[in-house]
């Protein structure tokens, strides 16, 4: 279980995350929702380390290895979408991962050959094969279709079967596999 006690953040003077309250249970997955500028990407910035809080603690984490997705698909260019899921398994794995999230036979195409709905499967597919101890997924549904939200939704939910699994969405049917959740306001 990963515990958040009183956060709070600010930039510039303006409070994004003020005394902010959270568990999240070491499995399952986990919802943060919240309109634009509630402060859900600081969150998870802070979660998984990449920001410090201004106050509170995060209780829990110390020494995870959190795998975490983007908004943006921070895919590496000069890479296919093989080497990009490669940097962080043996090749075996990633092509099982990129089959498993349906780009079968577009292995050796780069960033910009992909259509951003299959960009989004490879930061996908690479984060899943990283592993880690948790996985934070900041709106996983976008640009993917109805059929591929459901597909890529029931390999979230094997992973959150074991690890918990964090996610950032406003979409309707990525708020449905959450087990619990929080609103930021």
């Amino acid at each position: 279980m990963i515990i958040l006690k009183n956060i709070s953040k600010s930039y510039g003077g303006k409070a994004v995350l003020d005394n902010v309250n959270i568990e999240i249970p070491g499995s399952g997955v986990f919802g943060i929702f919240g309109a634009s500028g509630q402060g859900k990407t600081t969150l998870i910035r802070l979660l998984c380390g990449l920001e410090k809080p201004d106050g509170g603690e995060i209780i829990g984490s110390d020494g995870m290895n959190f795998s975490v997705v983007f908004q943006e698909d921070r895919l590496f260019p000069s890479l296919t979408a093989l080497g990009n899921v490669s940097l962080v398994s043996d090749e075996t794995t990633a092509r099982r991962l990129l089959d498993l999230v349906g780009l079968h036979g577009s292995e050796d195409k780069y960033p910009d050959e992909l259509s951003g709905g299959m960009s989004r499967r490879v930061a996908i597919a690479r984060a899943l094969a990283y592993g880690g101890d948790a996985l934070i997924l900041d709106e996983p549904f976008k640009g993917l279709e109805s059929e591929l939200k459901e597909h890529i939704g029931k390999l979230i939910s094997e992973y959150a079967q074991t690890k918990p699994v964090i996610i950032v969405t406003h979409d309707e049917y990525g708020k449905s596999l959450t087990k619990n959740s929080v609103i930021l306001s």
